[in-house]
Formats: structure tokens, sequence, C-alpha cells
């Protein structure tokens, strides 16, 4: 039976989702592992995401608590908002009490990648603060640490992402990732499914 990978993810101007998909293609790599996207819902109304110019959300399914069950590793994508999680995503994970209380999340494995505006804008405190979320659930997190190699010591140009997960600068909006960040999406999406198959099968 596949491994199931489900990268969910909330992205108002596009930054995550581009990670997202990334980190999509680089899971399905994996041979038996099943890779699939889902996006937390909006909680802001349409008249307000159009005053603060965000283009219209993509087709990628709708994610529901109860989803999270079905997964055998999840894979969270969020913006920062001052140095932690967009609260569209910390909605979603307010939801969870039921999985909470049954533990249904419990020893499943988890990793974190998110878009942050600046270089000083949270891009380890927007992971290490969301690891609370994964900590109540009992999941088990899984940072690349520096697993990408020698990407991780890029200086001769702007890279986001951590040993936590990946990133990405958005800047005023118009950068979009780079291919380095890019690439270190997909390497995510890789080595988390391959750790996700791993547990999976594991008689532990």
């Amino acid at each position: 039976m596949a491994t199931k990978v489900y990268i969910v993810y909330y992205s108002m101007y596009g930054h995550v989702e581009k990670l997202a998909e990334e980190i999509l293609k680089g899971a399905a790599s994996v041979e038996g592992v099943e890779a699939k996207l889902w996006q937390v819902a909006e909680t802001l109304q349409d008249d307000v995401l159009g005053k603060m110019g965000a283009p219209p959300k993509s087709e990628v399914p709708i994610i529901s608590p109860n989803d999270l069950s079905e997964a055998d590793g999840l894979l969270f994508g969020f913006p920062t908002r001052f140095g932690m999680m967009a609260a569209q995503f910390k909605a979603f994970f307010d939801s969870t009490g039921g999985l909470w209380r049954t533990q249904a999340l419990a020893g499943k494995p988890a990793g974190i990648f998110y878009s942050t505006g600046s270089q000083g804008g949270g891009q380890e405190t927007t992971a290490l603060t969301a690891i609370t979320q994964l900590v109540h659930h009992g999941m088990v997190f899984v940072p690349i640490g520096y697993s990408f190699g020698a990407g991780m010591f890029e200086m001769e140009q702007i890279k986001g992402g951590s040993p936590y997960g990946a990133g990405t600068y958005a800047g005023d909006g118009t950068r979009q990732p780079s291919e380095l960040e890019l690439q270190q999406a997909f390497h995510q999406g890789k080595y988390f499914a391959g750790i996700a198959k791993k547990l999976k099968g594991s008689t532990i």
C-alpha cells in the first residue's frame, strides 16, 4: 500500500503555493509514495482580499481536519505574520481539537515550510513557533537539517529556508521563489517522503 503524504498549505499571494508544488514533485518522486496537495480554508472575505491585492485561489481542494488522519506524513506550509504562522492556518489547527482528543495524529511524521517578507521576518521563528502545534498532537517533527548540502551555505544570493524547512522571501510581494529555493523545496519533499515511507514500513 502506498505511503500517503499530504502537503497542506495556506497561500495568500502564491509564494507558499509555489513551494508546495515543488514539494509535491519531490515527494512524488519517491517510489511507493502518493503525494497530494491541500489548502486550508480562507478566513477573510473576498472584498477584503481584493483590497489587499490577493489573487484568486487555485483549484487545490480545501482540507477538513478529519482528512489529516488519512495521511502517513504531513507537510504544513504557511506565510508568516509577525514571526508566526498566518491566522488562517492557526484557525485550521484550532479546528483539530477532535483529532487531538483522540491523538489521531500521534506518531505521524510532520514537516514545515514557509514564506516571509524579509530576511529578518521570521525564517526560523515561524517554524519554531509552529512546532507547538505538532507537539500537542504527538506528531514527529522532521526537519531537513543540513541534508540539502551546499545549498544550505549559499552566500552569493538571497535564499530563504533553514534547517527547519524550505522557505522563500516574498519581499513586497513581487519577488518569486528563486530556482535555489525551489530546489530546496523539491529536496524537502523527497527527503520527507523517504522518511515517511520508512516509518510506515517499520515494525516499531
